[in-house]
């Protein structure tokens, strides 16, 4: 809360003019961070519907990394949170899930995103310049007989010019959207 009142320029005490409680204040910014985050629609292609909504997601998380940990643990959730959830599930029914098939989905949906962007924002890099110099330090720094398999993968893969360990994140939902696709009509 002191944090918060800085960065307004307003004494934490006020805060608790606007809001009863802490917990208030949290689901509000969380809220604020499902506005940010496009719905998908229903009736379309529902894989190019969680794709982009799983894109808009990340981008917000990334902006906002605080709210990683707090997006689900709301007790109160607000309008905006509500209508995404609902978005995703209506999406996800209108393609033919079932509903406990549309709660797998948006499970593992969801722990992707946050986990990947949880990795991504940890990652001692941003480009891939970035990755170069940490994969070159890492290979100097081991023995190659030692560890050959991770050598292979630096030099095969994280060495080669172009490389961005951002563009993993399309690789891993492509898998996830394929393994639903094949389990939706499987779930009752």
């Amino acid at each position: 809360m002191r944090g918060i009142a800085k960065r307004l320029g307003v004494e934490v005490m006020s805060l608790y003019h606007h809001f009863r409680s802490k917990e208030l204040v949290l689901d509000g910014m969380v809220d604020l961070v499902f506005a940010e985050i496009e719905p998908p629609e229903g009736g379309g292609d529902w894989r190019a519907a969680m794709r982009g909504r799983a894109a808009s997601m990340r981008d917000a998380l990334a902006r906002h990394p605080w709210a990683t940990g707090l997006m689900d643990s709301r007790t109160r959730p607000g309008p905006a949170t509500l209508r995404h959830h609902d978005a995703v599930i209506g999406c996800l029914r209108a393609a033919g899930f079932s509903v406990a098939g549309a709660a797998h989905a948006l499970s593992v949906l969801d722990g992707y995103i946050y986990g990947f962007t949880i990795q991504q924002l940890g990652l001692p890099f941003t480009e891939s310049a970035g990755v170069e110099q940490v994969g070159g330090a890492i290979l100097e720094g081991m023995s190659a007989e030692e560890y050959p398999h991770l050598a292979e993968m630096i030099t095969e893969l994280a060495l080669k010019p172009g490389y961005a360990y951002a563009e993993e994140f399309d690789t891993g939902l492509d898998l996830i959207l394929d393994g639903l696709e094949r389990r939706r009509g499987a779930w009752s």
